[in-house]
């Protein structure tokens, strides 16, 4: 082979003309400097920084998002991967429309759905023109309240198309805060005077983890592993450690943490600090989901307040940073939320490594959901056999049952472990509305399975579900009548996994979508679609996938006349 040499004078070199990548507008630069302010730059800042763009813009235009590359020093492309991840940001290209300046978003799932979502989302499509945005969305968190719209930040309880325009005309887009117990009343009434005892030694860690353990408090996000062996798991890891906790609640009917940090917030924020010096974390982080924009101004408020003024004046408080969610439910999967705090994607964690051992930046870490924060304070005071003296049918301990659908009375209601659901609406809820017979409900949200009433009788706790293909997870209870469709809701939590599977894994990315297209068909394939079950629930890489086909596979087994 002949062998070509080539002189150096031979070789010529294009010039580039301008900078590598994406060149920044200088003008779009200095608006983001100015939304940025004094604020860091730091990469995990990412997130919370393309909210003030979002927010002051009501859109990300590809000039502001190469200027805030730039600006923290990241590829375009890192940015605009986050980006478009997330539902709430709207990124927009060059030559693209922006949407309008005014988003009313109407939640399409379960309770909303049954108390007529479609018929309002209509309504406000054809009554407001093309000036506002109007979306169908998933769970906003306020199922009690069905159905709801939200303008801007602005929830509508019980909307009415007249309510929303209304609403729309007046400009009212900010989200209300209710009345809530500030630092002040909850110090009146005795707050912080265990945390006083944590911070000056006067109660040991060690008698703090017993009495969890001794409890039988588990992780009320849904997961249910024992808290107070987290504690000790987590604390035997070499430090620094960190905490982190989930505020995201995005399962469909859950609204629990959402009730109790507009009424007491301070009870939270006391437990989780507890909780953070006992087990010897260094900083805590909080992942709020973004559609609670109220709850998001009462913590920003009540944190600085408490750590302007900590119980004991010689101790200082861990620092407590507020992370704001942006429209994913998979954030509320542990290792999915730890990623979305650090900045990126929102995308479960191949484990092991778990989080005690590995998690936010790398460290040891205690997640953990808000609820079981707020019950750490009562725990320690009142004793574990206080906690543990609740329950029904052999079960221990309290459940805060989010109850949305068909009763008179739907709400957060607390309730002991192991109550049945005949119970908890009879008790609870007033019965169901009149002229609906009760049917069947979901007893953990659109993931925890469909039962008929027939299985009424079954105490409602973990690991008491799991014989019939359900499970309790966050304690979110749909109840359904018999003017309803078992059927039609099972496609309805097929198509909200589909819509917010990660895309992560191929299982539940393609499974979710060729399950929802099946289940639409007038006749299942009910061998197909169990075929097409065994392996989402195989191999998902977290419980998205894990879960999705529970509520048709209890459609085929409980509810078969449906079917027919």
């Amino acid at each position: 082979m002949a062998v070509i040499k080539i002189s150096p004078e031979q070789i010529t070199t294009k010039k580039r003309k301008g900078p590598k990548g994406h060149a920044v507008d200088l003008g779009s630069l200095q608006e983001v400097r100015a939304l940025l302010g004094n604020e860091s730059r730091q990469r995990d800042l990412l997130i919370e920084h393309l909210h003030k763009i979002q927010d002051h813009y009501h859109h990300i235009s590809s000039k502001h998002l190469v200027a805030l590359a730039h600006e923290m020093n990241l590829s375009t492309a890192e940015v605009y991967e986050v980006a478009s991840f997330y539902h709430h940001f709207d990124v927009v290209k060059e030559g693209q429309t922006p949407p309008p300046s005014l988003t009313v978003r109407v939640c399409e799932s379960l309770a909303c759905d049954m108390a007529g979502a479609h018929d309002l989302l209509h309504a406000l499509e054809s009554g407001l023109g093309d000036k506002v945005r109007v979306q169908k969305v998933p769970c906003v968190g306020r199922c009690q309240h069905a159905p709801v719209a939200v303008v801007g930040q602005n929830p509508i309880d019980q909307a009415t198309a007249s309510a929303v325009i209304e609403a729309v005309e007046n400009n009212a887009v900010k989200a209300t805060v209710t009345d809530y117990i500030g630092l002040e009343r909850y110090k009146a009434e005795g707050g912080y005077q265990t945390l006083k005892g944590v911070l000056e030694g006067e109660i040991s860690a060690e008698s703090i983890i017993e009495k969890m353990e001794s409890s039988g408090l588990r992780g009320l996000g849904g997961a249910g592993f024992p808290a107070g062996r987290k504690w000790r798991i987590v604390k035997g890891f070499k430090g620094p450690r960190l905490m982190a906790v989930n505020i995201d609640e995005g399962e469909p009917g859950t609204f629990k943490d959402r009730h109790y940090l507009e009424k007491d917030p301070h009870r939270f924020l006391e437990g989780m600090v507890i909780a953070a010096l006992t087990v010897g974390c260094d900083e805590i982080y909080v992942y709020l989901r973004d559609e609670y924009a109220g709850c998001r101004e009462i913590l920003t408020q009540e944190i600085a307040s408490l750590q302007n003024n900590p119980p004991s004046r010689d101790h200082k408080l861990p620092p407590i940073h507020l992370r704001r969610g942006a429209g994913a439910y998979i954030c509320g999967e542990e290792s999915a939320m730890v990623e979305s705090i650090e900045g990126k994607r929102g995308m479960p964690r191949l484990r092991p490594p778990f989080l005690a051992e590995v998690g936010l930046f790398g460290r040891p870490t205690l997640e953990h959901n808000m609820e079981t924060c707020y019950w750490v304070r009562d725990i320690v005071e009142k004793g574990p056999e206080w906690f543990a003296s609740f329950g029904r049918h052999e079960r221990k301990g309290l459940r805060s049952f989010s109850v949305s659908g068909r009763v008179n009375k739907p709400g957060v209601h607390l309730a002991p472990a192991g109550i049945t659901v005949r119970e908890l609406i009879d008790e609870y809820c007033g019965g169901m509305q009149e002229g609906h017979e009760f049917y069947g409900y979901f007893p953990g949200g659109a993931s925890g399975g469909i039962l008929p009433a027939s299985m009424g009788d079954i105490p409602l706790d973990f690991d008491t579900l799991n014989q019939y293909g359900c499970f309790i997870g966050s304690a979110a209870v749909v109840i359904f009548s018999n003017q309803d469709s078992a059927r039609e809701l099972a496609l309805n939590a097929m198509k909200f996994f589909e819509e917010e599977s990660c895309g992560q894994c191929t299982p539940c990315r393609v499974g979710t979508a060729k399950a929802a297209t099946l289940m639409q068909e007038k006749n299942w394939d009910a061998s197909l679609l169990e075929e097409l079950s065994s392996v989402m629930v195989d191999a998902s890489i977290c419980g998205l996938g894990q879960a999705a086909p529970n509520p048709l596979r209890c459609v085929m087994k409980y509810f078969p006349d449906e079917l027919k």
